[in-house]
């Protein structure tokens, strides 16, 4: 028993005790020994990182290339129906300008008076001893002329009576902004006065 004891303290001993040899190693000149060196583990990154960088522009340009092929698509249909859609907007400039006669005719035959109810109307209030010789619906106007039956004084006096019977009309005077006596003749064949009145129409109200 004593004998082992003695052994271990002898060999406990013998490790603590200096290396009989000095050591001549130059651990700066010595080979790395490492299994995985600090160089791998960057060379990886930047190869890594680069590998990224080149897949990441690699999908960028295929986006590129199919959005130019997209774009040429477009302008390739563009140019294709571009003739008849000049043609289709011609057309449509062609249609507004007719709509717009159209609903100029369609606005004006609405504020008009109609030709046939102002002949009927005129034709009612004719007196006796005129005759009407003609009738003019204008614009705005109506010409009215006529023959005026009687001598020339009483013949002027008929005429002045019909001119302020328009004016009072329960139908025309309404319609009429001005009613005037332009112009009277004697007609030297038969004697009888040749009258114009003119029958100024009111401007239709503003919608």
């Amino acid at each position: 028993m004593l004998s082992l004891l003695k052994k271990k303290t002898d060999a406990a001993a013998a490790n603590r005790m200096p290396a009989w040899h000095p050591n001549f190693r130059n651990y700066e000149q010595l080979p790395d020994t490492k299994a995985v060196r600090t160089s791998f583990f960057i060379n990886g990154g930047a190869i890594t990182v680069a590998l990224v960088l080149l897949v990441y522009f690699a999908v960028q340009e295929l986006q590129l290339h199919s959005i130019n092929a997209q774009v040429a698509d477009w302008d390739a249909q563009i140019a294709r129906d571009r003739p008849a859609s000049n043609q289709a907007v011609t057309q449509f400039k062609q249609f507004q300008a007719e709509e717009a006669k159209i609903a100029e005719v369609t606005t004006f035959l609405s504020v008009r008076p109609v030709v046939s109810n102002l002949v009927l109307r005129v034709g009612q209030t004719l007196p006796a001893n005129i005759a009407l010789d003609a009738f003019d619906l204008r614009e705005n106007t109506i010409n009215l002329r006529a023959t005026v039956r009687g001598s020339p004084d009483m013949a002027s006096g008929y005429a002045s009576q019909y001119v302020d019977q328009l004016r009072g009309d329960a139908i025309l005077g309404p319609l009429l902004d001005d009613v005037a006596l332009t112009n009277i003749n004697r007609v030297p064949s038969t004697g009888r006065l040749a009258i114009e009145i003119v029958l100024k129409l009111k401007p239709p109200a503003k919608k």
